[in-house]
């Protein structure tokens, strides 16, 4: 992990009992991710994105598991999401569905 690496997580409000129940879930493969820095920045970026309720990042699977609505967001918009989570030019993610 490079020290000059941190990155606060963000967090956001809680989803409703509905947008738990109806919520879609999407498995990515996540390429790139290389400490604990690079998985809060995947997870971050991926909370950003309008729709999307949880998110669970797996540093050592390489792996992020997403629950989102599927009414306001898609699987593609969750690969978007991380690819420019590596805005900064000195990372880079990329990204593939698994399922979802």
């Amino acid at each position: 992990m490079v020290d000059n690496c941190y990155v606060e997580p963000v967090y956001k409000n809680a989803a409703s009992e509905d947008e738990i129940r109806n919520a879609d879930s999407a498995l990515l493969a996540v390429w790139g991710m290389g400490c604990p820095n690079c998985a809060t920045r995947v997870r971050n970026s991926l909370l950003s994105v309008e729709g999307v309720i949880g998110v669970y990042v797996y540093l050592n699977m390489a792996m992020a598991e997403v629950r989102y609505d599927g009414r306001k967001v898609s699987p593609m918009s969750l690969v978007n999401a991380i690819s420019s989570a590596g805005n900064d030019g000195r990372h880079e993610y990329r990204a593939q569905l698994i399922s979802g």
